[in-house]
């Protein structure tokens, strides 16, 4: 569609404008989140209509290159992920604007907007894609200028290493996915065309192959464990609304590709669900374990965005198993609950990155030990953190509950079934309960720490809230994740036409859980009137609080005489019972020191829990890989001459081959 296609030209040209006014950041800094907000107006009422169901072809043109021809095109499924993109990639561009005024005197700003405007395209570009050689060059392009954001204040040795331990992993997986195209090419007569991919054409042990292939490949880009290596690393280091727009929508990309590839492999196997199934437990129970050993607060929502990976996951893999055994209501459930919580998460994910920006921008720190007392001064900012630690938690009535009672609605319907389906669905309740429990004292943690009790620092106690432009986009997704969590049966049936592609053309006819819905219902509006009881009691007591005198008193003190900040609880205190137990996964490193003496002056308490993954696989596999490349660097002799006898040469064999 026109709007569509105008849309990526709009930003596209505010990505151009930002480049060539790299002498004038200031012009950037307004065009560019402008044109972002702009295209994304402009490209959501074809999205919207495709996710209705309505297929609209966007762009078919020949191709001169080989491997098929130019092809975009949205379908539901392309639409579902393209909503939160639109959405997420407009607020995190206003939030921009008042994050970076004024102008940061570390980094290039008119760089910068050009990779956030490139980004945004070229995660567009990627979800309606429909040749693989075009999808590459996207997934490519989305890769690049997502790293060069990372390293935006590259003066900083760790943003540095998150940079280019993101660009190395993400390479590792672009290079599974270009064997996964290649392998699905040979099979379709030399074509990349996504039409042209057929599970028929693929015989079983090659369609498992191609299964684990895009399970490694966009696994690495969606942060499945363990290959959530650079996650961790490079959303600490990005700016605040870039950590929301990669952690809300870009890793889901990976997702995207991973359900698109599933429509490409025909019938699945049932171990095909097996290792989804695996996989999400293993990402969704050690990703909130080691967010709730977490102290910096970037680094603590990064790690719950691997949780929130694994549960996306769970559902993938109970809808695989529902279409390996030909299953209607465990598709329907399994098929939307997934996507259902990829949306979900890219609001209240993206919520909490802006809120931990926030209080960045404000406090200038993100260690959680600290912060405190920041409620009374960042109101705006407290409370939408709230609400969104009650939606990443799965609390009813939130959007993050909707999602995640369909994935439990599934679990508790396979085990009416035979086989390994129950066996499944018993490990996707336990798993889903164990990440609930652990989620619910991890963000008791960050909001208990950073917004309650009294300020620890100096920088918690001149903190202040920040500007409008800063504050709006909080209150959107604040909003949204209300209005899903009130309106989930409605999205479930809305999900339909996604279900139909995810699970083929020929089970379109899937049935309805109306039974389930009924249920969502119930426990929405119970928790709605609870919510409406709580606020009526609280609007009681302020009117017969008005006009009395209020005495402002410290909010702890426990009994002393002269209490002081340092006696609250600090993050690493608090989690310390629960890391505790599960120490042979975590191996957090313990820091204490006790009181001495009849008048002791100071202690303290602190932990640290580095990631096994990094230290044991990925930062020996970097260093090997760093020490095959190095030699390699006698290319690079500075020899002009050379680098054009390596271009022809390279020409030439193209041409041959294409000749042949």
């Amino acid at each position: 569609m026109l709007l569509y296609l105008l849309a990526l030209g709009f930003l596209f040209l505010g990505a151009l404008v930002s480049l060539i006014s790299w002498r004038h950041p200031a012009w950037a800094r307004i065009f560019a989140p402008v044109s972002v907000i702009l295209g994304s107006l402009l490209a959501l009422p074809p999205v919207l209509s495709a996710l209705l169901g309505k297929e609209i072809p966007l762009l078919e043109l020949p191709w001169s290159l080989p491997f098929g021809s130019l092809t975009m095109r949205l379908d539901p499924l392309s639409a579902l992920f393209a909503l939160p993109i639109l959405v997420v990639s407009a607020l995190a561009a206003l939030y921009g604007i008042g994050y970076f005024s004024p102008i940061p005197k570390r980094g290039n700003l008119s760089l910068y907007w050009f990779n956030f405007s490139t980004l945004v395209v070229s995660m567009l570009v990627v979800i309606t894609a429909r040749n693989g050689l075009l999808f590459l060059l996207a997934w490519e392009l989305m890769s690049l200028s997502s790293f060069f954001l990372v390293l935006f204040e590259k003066d900083d040795a760790m943003v540095r290493r998150a940079g280019w331990t993101y660009l190395i992993a993400t390479h590792i997986g672009t290079a599974f996915l270009l064997v996964f195209f290649l392998l699905l090419g040979a099979r379709s007569g030399g074509t990349l065309d996504f039409g042209a991919f057929t599970g028929s054409a693929l015989l079983p042990g090659t369609a498992g192959v191609a299964f684990l292939l895009a399970m490694v490949g966009f696994g690495t880009k969606a942060g499945f464990m363990p290959l959530h290596v650079w996650l961790p690393e490079a959303h600490p280091a990005a700016p605040s609304n870039v950590s929301a727009l990669m952690s809300g929508v870009m890793i889901k990309t990976g997702i995207y590709g991973l359900v698109r590839s599933l429509t490409f492999l025909g019938t699945p196997a049932p171990w095909w669900g097996w290792v989804l199934l695996a996989v999400g437990a293993f990402s969704g129970v050690l990703g909130v374990l080691f967010a709730l050993a977490q102290h910096d607060l970037k680094r603590l929502l990064a790690y719950h965005s691997v949780e929130n990976i694994g549960i996306i996951a769970l559902g993938l893999g109970l809808g695989v198993f529902g279409l390996s055994c030909h299953n209607p209501p465990l598709i329907c459930l399994g098929c939307a609950g997934g996507p259902f919580h990829v949306v979900n998460h890219a609001l209240f994910k993206s919520l909490l990155f802006l809120g931990a920006g926030s209080v960045l921008h404000s406090a200038g720190t993100r260690e959680i030990d600290i912060l405190g007392g920041l409620l009374k001064r960042m109101p705006t900012t407290g409370t939408t953190f709230l609400i969104g630690s009650v939606a990443t938690c799965g609390l009813p009535p939130l959007s993050g509950f909707a999602s995640a009672f369909m994935i439990s609605l599934a679990s508790l319907g396979s085990p009416s079934m035979k086989g390994g389906a129950s066996t499944a669905g018993f490990l996707v309740i336990g798993s889903l309960a164990l990440i609930g429990g652990l989620a619910v004292a991890c963000f008791t943690k960050a909001f208990g720490v950073i917004f309650l009790g009294e300020p620890r620092s100096e920088e918690a106690d001149g903190a202040h809230e920040t500007g409008k432009l800063m504050r709006f986009p909080l209150l959107v997704l604040a909003g949204f994740c209300a209005v899903l969590g009130l309106t989930g049966p409605l999205v479930l049936k809305a999900l339909a036409p996604v279900i139909a592609v995810v699970a083929g053309s020929g089970r379109e006819a899937l049935p309805f859980p109306y039974e389930g819905a009924a249920a969502l219902w119930k426990i929405t509006g119970a928790s709605l009137a609870g919510a409406l009881l709580l606020a009526l009691l609280l609007f009681i007591r302020s009117r017969l609080m008005a006009g009395r005198n209020v005495t402002a008193a410290p909010t702890w003190d426990c009994g002393y005489i002269a209490p002081t900040a340092k006696m609250q609880y600090t993050a690493s205190s608090f989690a310390d019972p629960i890391t505790r137990l599960f120490r042979p996964l975590l191996r957090t490193r313990k820091r204490f020191t006790p009181p001495s003496g009849l008048f002791p002056s100071s202690s303290s308490f602190s932990t640290e829990t580095s990631d096994l993954s990094r230290d044991w696989l990925f930062e020996p596999m970097f260093g090997s890989i760093e020490r095959f490349l190095s030699r390699f660097r006698r290319i690079q002799h500075g020899r002009l001459n050379l680098y054009i006898l390596c271009i022809l040469l390279t020409l030439v064999a193209l041409l041959l081959w294409k000749l042949r």
